[in-house]
Protein backbone atom coordinates (compact mmCIF):
# COMPACT_ATOMS: atom_id res chain seq x y z
CA UNK A 1 0.00 0.00 0.00
CA UNK A 2 1.43 3.37 -0.97
CA UNK A 3 1.98 6.01 1.71
CA UNK A 4 -0.68 8.24 0.14
CA UNK A 5 -3.30 5.48 0.23
CA UNK A 6 -2.38 4.64 3.81
CA UNK A 7 -2.74 8.31 4.81
CA UNK A 8 -6.16 8.51 3.13
CA UNK A 9 -7.34 5.37 4.92
CA UNK A 10 -6.06 6.75 8.20
CA UNK A 11 -7.92 10.02 7.64
CA UNK A 12 -11.13 8.17 6.77
CA UNK A 13 -10.78 6.10 9.94
CA UNK A 14 -10.26 9.26 11.97
CA UNK A 15 -13.45 10.76 10.50
CA UNK A 16 -15.45 7.68 11.54
CA UNK A 17 -14.01 7.89 15.06
CA UNK A 18 -14.76 11.62 15.36
CA UNK A 19 -18.36 11.20 14.17
CA UNK A 20 -18.89 8.36 16.68
CA UNK A 21 -17.38 10.48 19.45
CA UNK A 22 -19.66 13.43 18.64
CA UNK A 23 -22.73 11.20 18.60
CA UNK A 24 -21.79 9.69 21.98
CA UNK A 25 -21.02 13.17 23.34
CA UNK A 26 -24.50 14.41 22.40
CA UNK A 27 -26.11 11.40 24.07
CA UNK A 28 -23.95 11.76 27.17
CA UNK A 29 -24.68 15.45 27.35
CA UNK A 30 -28.42 14.79 27.25
CA UNK A 31 -28.11 12.22 30.06
CA UNK A 32 -26.22 14.78 32.14
CA UNK A 33 -28.74 17.54 31.37
CA UNK A 34 -31.63 15.24 32.26
CA UNK A 35 -30.07 14.17 35.56
CA UNK A 36 -29.27 17.78 36.47
CA UNK A 37 -32.82 18.84 35.52
CA UNK A 38 -31.78 21.34 32.86
CA UNK A 39 -34.29 23.97 31.73
CA UNK A 40 -36.06 22.36 28.77
CA UNK A 41 -37.28 25.74 27.55
CA UNK A 42 -33.66 26.65 26.75
CA UNK A 43 -32.90 26.42 23.02
CA UNK A 44 -29.57 24.61 23.53
CA UNK A 45 -31.12 22.02 25.86
CA UNK A 46 -33.97 21.52 23.41
CA UNK A 47 -31.50 21.05 20.53
CA UNK A 48 -29.46 18.48 22.49
CA UNK A 49 -32.64 16.64 23.53
CA UNK A 50 -33.97 16.51 19.96
CA UNK A 51 -30.63 15.32 18.59
CA UNK A 52 -30.23 12.70 21.34
CA UNK A 53 -33.79 11.46 20.85
CA UNK A 54 -33.15 11.06 17.13
CA UNK A 55 -29.82 9.29 17.70
CA UNK A 56 -31.29 6.96 20.32
CA UNK A 57 -34.59 6.35 18.57
CA UNK A 58 -33.89 2.63 18.33
CA UNK A 59 -33.04 2.31 22.05
CA UNK A 60 -35.53 4.81 23.49
CA UNK A 61 -37.77 3.10 26.06
CA UNK A 62 -36.02 -0.21 25.44
CA UNK A 63 -35.86 -0.73 29.20
CA UNK A 64 -38.90 -0.53 31.44
CA UNK A 65 -37.55 0.55 34.81
CA UNK A 66 -39.95 2.14 37.27
CA UNK A 67 -37.83 5.28 37.54
CA UNK A 68 -37.67 7.59 34.54
CA UNK A 69 -34.04 8.55 35.21
CA UNK A 70 -33.00 4.88 34.96
CA UNK A 71 -34.75 4.54 31.59
CA UNK A 72 -32.99 7.67 30.31
CA UNK A 73 -29.56 6.57 31.53
CA UNK A 74 -29.91 3.02 30.17
CA UNK A 75 -31.63 3.87 26.89
CA UNK A 76 -29.45 6.78 25.87
CA UNK A 77 -26.35 5.28 27.51
CA UNK A 78 -26.72 2.06 25.53
CA UNK A 79 -26.99 4.04 22.31
CA UNK A 80 -23.85 6.02 23.20
CA UNK A 81 -21.88 2.84 23.94
CA UNK A 82 -23.04 1.18 20.72
CA UNK A 83 -22.09 4.22 18.65
CA UNK A 84 -18.67 4.37 20.30
CA UNK A 85 -18.00 0.66 19.88
CA UNK A 86 -19.23 0.38 16.30
CA UNK A 87 -17.76 3.71 15.19
CA UNK A 88 -14.32 2.95 16.54
CA UNK A 89 -14.42 -0.61 15.22
CA UNK A 90 -15.16 0.75 11.74
CA UNK A 91 -12.47 3.40 12.17
CA UNK A 92 -9.89 0.78 13.10
CA UNK A 93 -10.91 -1.46 10.20
CA UNK A 94 -10.84 1.38 7.67
CA UNK A 95 -7.58 2.74 9.05
CA UNK A 96 -5.88 -0.63 8.62
CA UNK A 97 -6.66 -0.97 4.91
Amino acid sequence: MSPETRRSASQAGAIFAIVADIMALILGLWILMYLLDANRANAFVEFIHDAARWLAGWSHDLFTFDEQWARVVCGYGLAALVYLFVGHAIANRVGRH
